[in-house]
């Protein structure tokens, strides 16, 4: 029968295994220079493509909620 102590330890080293082989795989595998560099300009361009969609549907969002508060309170007001 494995005791506890084995068990925990097999697991911890398991895990650290798990977690470093990422690591390791970065390091052995260089990436060339130039790939880096122009990935990044195209991520701007997405990155605020995305921020005015959420910006619209926050807006879009407060403004159907004020209309159901309005059409509450008249409702209520009735």
């Amino acid at each position: 029968m494995i005791s506890r102590f084995v068990r925990l330890s097999l697991a911890t080293l398991v895990s650290a295994t798990i977690g470093l082989s990422p690591i390791s795989v970065m390091a052995a595998d260089p990436a060339p220079a130039s790939a880096p560099v122009a990935a990044p300009a195209a991520q701007p361009d997405k990155a605020a493509d995305k921020s005015a969609q959420k910006q619209a549907k926050k807006d879009k969002k407060a403004k159907k909620k004020a209309e159901k508060k309005a059409k509450k309170k008249a409702k209520k007001a009735e």
